[in-house]
């Protein structure tokens, strides 16, 4: 996984791809990465990030 996990989920959806958090807690989120084409599960990843908490917040 990438330093950067805004990075990974803006390259996704620049991509085509569908992105969603599946989990959240006090400490982190986890995302799913999902493919364009019905919404299947590819990859997800667990972060606490505060890069990744805000720009989830503002989402």
């Amino acid at each position: 996984m990438s330093d950067d996990p805004v990075g990974v989920v803006t390259r996704w959806e620049d991509a085509g791809g569908e992105w969603r958090v599946v989990a959240r807690t006090t400490t982190g989120v986890t995302v799913a990465l999902c493919r364009c084409d019905g919404g299947e599960e590819v990859d997800r990843f667990t972060s606490a990030d505060p890069a990744l908490l805000a720009f989830l917040a503002g989402v």
